[in-house]
């Protein structure tokens, strides 16, 4: 990348932003960040540049690449270069490197970024979600400030998606890596990466290290589990066996990084991997890289309102990011643990973590930033955003308007979750040791966990002795509890039921059975060994009855049921959803009507009947919601009390719910004067070449009509219903089904032959004509013509 790195001075004098693609290898980590603080020391527009800051998604590719070019700078790490992680900082005169999540928290205290006239986001093709929302902002601080530039870089980036997202021209650098031998060696268990497939792993780690001494050996695997159970599995290779992955402290990651040397001489080594070591770092002296292909990634189950890790195939670029690995410093092998067909038939990049992750974290940055349409490479799903506004409105870091509250902006800056930030600050430092031991996402019985002292003290030192609620907590379950007061469960019968409604399973090893209520900090789906399914609570404590309630609160309720059509009252209390009591009561009118109202926001309007008419209308209604939106309305989601006062009146009275006629309530719910277009927007009925008027169903979220073949002769294009084509089902003289199309022109150009030659013997009373454009559209037989 030596010689392309000159042409960097000349696009940004053009251009405030930059693309930049260079393969693994190329050196971008060590040869941008100098070109940059060149390019902004010579520049004449600024009397006194500020410093540039480099991100890697990773605490060690940060301190490594500091490290590096500290070393190639013949200064200090410190002095012109520094870098800043969780726990650690080391400031530079001119670069700094950074992770993102410490590079965000510093936009959100200081917006303008003073003292800073560069940044460099590496690897953005990792699509991690603080690399994404990091990108958005310093894309407007571009806009803010003339003196800012902003580059994006990878190896294996989507150059020209990047390009659009930033107005920036392009960069590229040829590969400069060796040559990779890959082979393919399968095994049946990598699917479920079980013990066999692990052990399968070390095997061909000892014979690759043997077989290409003295040169080291990279292995990947998913997780931090996985790389002790491999590293179990090598107990008696010769070779030194060093774990690396993001639990590790810094004195432990360095150790992996390091070569060994034995009598003066370097001796091969087994560095044991997660993604850590997948990009922005070269591991020296490795040659040969085991990849078992498989990845371990946040998923958001949006039904039981929980996220977790699992473990997935990789995507084509992430292996291929990791065969890198073993080209960096010489000719290099890859074995891959898999088939060649299961690399081809893998997602070719990876899924951004915006689309599958919890958003709580995501949502209070972005509320705390302020801009309501952030330039992002994807938007966030909006019912995960929502989901994500929800929990901060409990935390009450957000008010109604989704603007941050002092607590939230005071969350915002906290190195950790908003849940256990918030935790951290209603407890004060007496917290400290339980919520290290949530930060580490723990397994089994908290209570019995301690985390590294280091880590609690440096959580004592986030927050001022007068700033929290002091309420002394430093039971595990309470502060469990009040950090995910919507995971505080109660014991039914074998499960646990959350106050957020989620049923979940404890296993029998976790330390916990028997406990009638817990304070769970991860639940995640899973499937156990003894073949159960579901949500698995991976780690909770113990928690009184009197705890979990003062943290959940109790409400009650009076709701209302109708059974065998007569209508039934009972007063309901519940923590959060988990049900404490209820007892029978006499429902007055004035009471009944809000309760049926509450009863048809939770179960829907199956307590009605619609006749065709009615449904007819609610369908259309609801089509017109989906395509248009606003003011259309959607009567299913529609505020019950807005649109059925006279039935909920009715209802209150002893109407039995099958007497009333749901048409003139859905009548009520149309919007004026939109309304006076619903028959063009969604018409009832389809006007055919024959003259009928064939009823259109919109029933399957789109305009769909049943006619018979031949009353369309001569339609060439499908009309359209708010923008969507009508579906045709063409049904034979019959009514059976022969064709099913929103594109006649394609229909009758072509599978109309084959419908034709196989119909017209069996219904010869019928016109089946070679020319379908010109024929007569009719419902008739030939003689009635």
């Amino acid at each position: 990348m030596a010689g392309t790195i000159d042409e960097l001075p000349h696009l940004l004098e053009s251009s405030a932003t930059l693309v930049i693609q260079a393969p693994p290898g190329t050196g971008k980590t060590t040869l941008v960040p100098p070109a940059l603080a060149n390019f902004l020391a010579s520049h004449p527009g600024l009397d006194s540049p500020g410093k540039v800051i480099i991100t890697a998604p990773r605490r060690v590719a940060v301190r490594a690449a500091a490290k590096r070019l500290a070393y190639l700078d013949g200064s200090r790490l410190g002095e012109r270069v520094g870098y800043s992680i969780k726990g650690e900082h080391k400031p530079g005169s001119l670069v700094e490197f950074v992770t993102p999540g410490v590079l965000l928290r510093r936009l959100l205290k200081d917006p303008e970024l003073a003292g800073v006239s560069a940044v460099a986001i590496d690897e953005v093709h990792e699509r991690q979600l603080d690399s994404d929302l990091i990108l958005g902002m310093l894309i407007e601080l571009t806009q803010l400030r003339d003196d800012f530039y902003l580059a994006a870089m990878s190896a294996t980036l989507d150059a020209a998606k990047f390009a659009g997202l930033l107005g920036a021209p392009i960069l590229k650098t040829p590969a400069v890596t060796h040559p990779l031998t890959v082979t393919y060696s399968p095994h049946n268990g990598r699917a479920e990466c079980t013990r066999e497939f692990l052990q399968h792993l070390a095997d061909l780690v000892l014979a690759a290290t043997q077989a290409h001494a003295p040169h080291s050996t990279l292995v990947f695997v998913p997780g931090v589990r996985e790389v002790d159970a491999v590293i179990g599995c090598l107990n008696r290779s010769p070779y030194p066996v060093l774990p690396l992955h993001g639990s590790l402290t810094s004195k432990e990651q360095d150790a992996a990084l390091a070569p060994v040397r034995e009598q003066g001489e370097e001796v091969p080594r087994i560095i044991v991997a997660t993604s850590i070591a997948e990009s922005s770092l070269t591991v020296p002296g490795v040659r040969t890289v085991i990849d078992s292909g498989l990845s371990r990634v946040p998923r958001r189950d949006s039904q039981r309102g929980m996220t977790g890790l699992v473990t997935i195939s990789a995507a084509q670029s992430t292996v291929d990011q990791r065969a890198g690995r073993a080209g960096r410093e010489g000719p290099g092998t890859v074995i891959r643990a898999y088939s060649q067909a299961d690399y081809q038939h893998a997602a070719a990049h990876i899924t951004p973590e915006i689309a599958t992750s919890d958003l709580t974290q995501a949502a209070l940055w972005l509320a705390c930033w302020g801009s309501p349409d952030l330039p992002l490479p994807d938007q966030p799903p909006a019912a995960a955003l929502q989901a994500a506004r929800e929990t901060l409105a409990t935390l009450r870091a957000i008010d109604e308007s989704h603007a941050p509250t002092p607590l939230g902006r005071r969350l915002a800056t906290l190195p950790m979750e908003p849940r256990l930030g918030r935790a951290l600050l209603e407890c004060g430092p007496q917290a400290a040791p339980t919520i290290a031991v949530l930060a580490d996402r723990p397994t089994g019985d908290i209570a019995r966990q301690r985390a590294p002292q280091r880590e609690v003290d440096r959580l004592r030192r986030l927050i001022d002795a007068g700033e929290h609620n002091r309420n002394g907590a430093t039971d595990p379950g309470v502060i469990t509890g009040m950090a995910y007061p919507l995971r505080v469960a109660r014991r039914q019968g074998e499960d646990y039921l959350l106050a957020s409604g989620t049923r979940a399973w404890l296993p029998p090893d976790s330390g916990l059975a028997g406990a009638d209520w817990l304070a769970i900090a991860e639940v995640t789906r899973a499937r156990s060994g003894a073949g159960r399914s579901g949500a698995v609570i991976r780690a909770a404590a113990r928690i009184t009855e009197a705890d979990a309630l003062e943290i959940i609160g109790v409400t009650e309720t009076t709701e209302a049921t109708f059974e065998g059509g007569k209508l039934r009252g009972r007063t309901v209390r519940r923590a959060g959803k988990i049900e404490l009591s209820s007892a029978p009561t006499q429902l007055s009118a004035a009471e009944a009507a809000p309760a049926i109202a509450s009863a048809i926001r939770t179960h829907g309007l199956g307590l009605f009947t619609f006749g065709e008419r009615a449904q007819g209308l609610m369908e259309r209604m609801r089509f017109l919601h989906k395509q248009l939106g606003d003011p259309w309305p959607d009567p299913v989601k529609a505020d019950p009390e807005f649109w059925l006062g006279p039935e909920l009146d009715a209802l209150a009275h002893g109407t039995a719910p099958s007497r009333l006629d749901m048409y003139p309530a859905l009548q009520r719910l149309l919007p004026w004067p939109e309304a006076a277009r619903l028959d063009e927007l969604a018409p009832a009925n389809l006007e055919v070449p024959s003259g009928s008027h064939p009823r259109i169903s919109y029933a399957e979220g789109r305009p769909v009509t049943r006619v018979k073949l031949q009353e369309c002769f001569g339609l060439a294009q499908s009309p359209e219903c708010a923008g969507v084509k009508v579906l045709f089902h063409l049904l034979s003289p019959a009514g059976r089904p022969l064709a099913v199309t929103d594109d006649l022109t394609s229909f009758w150009s072509g599978p109309y032959a084959q419908v034709r030659a196989e119909m017209r013997g069996r219904y010869p009373k019928h016109p089946w004509p070679e020319d379908p454009w010109s024929a007569p559209a009719t419902a008739r037989t030939k003689k009635r013509m």
